[in-house]
């Protein structure tokens, strides 16, 4: 039989997840939203209650703690992290409900006739049988990444209350701010002192990753001229037609036609009146060639705009963001290994793919630790159409408990 309701680790999942822990792309502070805190708070009480050493919790929201090593082999130091924070995008859970699917929609809010669709989301159909925890259709569910704190939590509450299973150390690391791309920018990497770690933020069952994008932002600035329209001929400048101009030159790779290893353009946010204009961009490519023709592509825009219509007319702003772990995790191919031992030992076939997004652990691994991710579980992650079924979610732990106690074989 398949979990179910009755496994504790929904329990605990849907106590995490009645936490608001949302975070804010326009805070300065760190970490954007204080109320990443309350949910820290409650792991730190959590983590000391079960005996773990070296529990911590930083001015920034930056929780670790030591799970110490049971035998006197010598086995490396082995990290899992999670992040508090839920997307900025919608509210936090709010009343969650567990269906026992048999197929078909989801009706998710009856009232507003909000309906997660099977023919939509045709891998939802994979889980007929299975109880699956959903939305109230007005908010996320917050899976990501509130699923891989309850897997990590509970795998580590099942080998305390198991002492007889042998493991080396164990580090436990909490981030906050990851969904607006600051998860990583404080995390202390000798302190944390793994040899390697895995992201518990990945999605559906048997999702394992050791390649993301590189990411770049980019924001485009117009510069028109405001004359009265009735007298504008020859005159105005209009920076919001600059603004659809420059747009419809930039290639058609965009989020919605791509998949795989394809890259994107994807224009986020757009803003402007007659006098000036703006457009935000993210760039995402996992080739690193294909990545910087990208950049150079909205840089080579502006200047075909600026020749058409005068020197600074646009305006370019490109950051950096991070980079595809590969090129650090690929020469210890050893730790991907392991996780995809690990998933089979416990009955899940690995699903090894690039993620197309990043991760905590893109950045982690640049600083030091390499850090590929694991699924936790959830679908449609952002959004009211999310959802997890709870043995993926049981699976999880079950493969985070597999990959703190299996030997690691270094091929």
């Amino acid at each position: 039989m398949e979990p179910n309701r009755t496994h504790p680790i929904v329990d605990r999942f849907l106590r995490y997840i009645s936490i608001d822990t949302k975070s804010d792309e326009t805070s300065e502070t760190v970490p954007s939203t204080s109320i990443q805190f309350n949910l820290a708070k409650e792991l730190f009480q959590e983590l000391t209650e079960m005996g773990l050493k070296d529990v911590s919790l930083d001015e920034k929201c930056y929780l670790m703690a030591t799970l110490p090593a049971n035998t006197d082999e010598s086995r490396p130091t082995i990290g899992f992290i999670a992040h508090l924070d839920t997307a900025p995008d919608m509210d936090g859970a709010k009343d969650p409900k567990i269906v026992d699917y048999k197929g078909g929609d989801i009706t998710l809010c009856e009232k507003d006739n909000i309906v997660l669709s099977s023919a939509l989301f045709p891998e939802l159909e994979q889980y007929k049988g299975q109880e699956i925890i959903v939305t109230n259709g007005h908010t996320l569910l917050g899976a990501d990444d509130k699923a891989g704190v309850a897997s990590i939590m509970q795998a580590i509450k099942y080998l305390v209350d198991h002492p007889e299973i042998k493991h080396g150390t164990i580090k436990v690391g909490f981030t906050p701010d990851e969904e607006i791309g600051r998860g990583a920018d404080f995390f202390d990497v000798e302190k944390f002192g793994a040899d390697f770690a895995y992201t518990i933020d990945g999605g559906q069952i048997g999702e394992l990753e050791f390649e993301n994008f590189n990411a770049a932002g980019a924001k485009v600035f117009f510069k028109g001229r405001n004359v009265h329209p009735g007298y504008a001929k020859d005159k105005m400048v209009n920076a919001m037609i600059l603004a659809m101009e420059y747009n419809s030159f930039l290639p058609a790779a965009r989020p919605e036609n791509t998949e795989g290893y394809e890259g994107f353009y994807h224009l986020v946010n757009m803003s402007g009146t007659v006098e000036e204009a703006q457009l935000t961009y993210i760039l995402r490519d996992h080739d690193r060639e294909a990545f910087e023709l990208k950049k150079r592509s909205i840089q080579a825009t502006a200047d075909r705009l600026n020749e058409l219509y005068g020197a600074g007319t646009v305006t370019v702003d490109i950051k950096d963001q991070y980079y595809n772990m590969r090129e650090i995790v690929e020469p210890k191919m050893y730790i991907v290994d392991h996780a995809a031992k690990a998933m089979q030992s416990v009955g899940v076939t690995p699903d090894i793919k690039p993620i197309r997004g990043g991760t905590d652990g893109s950045r982690l691994s640049f600083m030091g630790l390499p850090c590929p991710n694991v699924f936790a579980g959830g679908h449609n992650f952002h959004g009211r159409y999310e959802y997890l079924p709870i043995p993926s979610l049981v699976k999880a732990m079950e493969v985070i408990l597999a990959i703190a106690t299996l030997p690691v074989e270094k091929n």
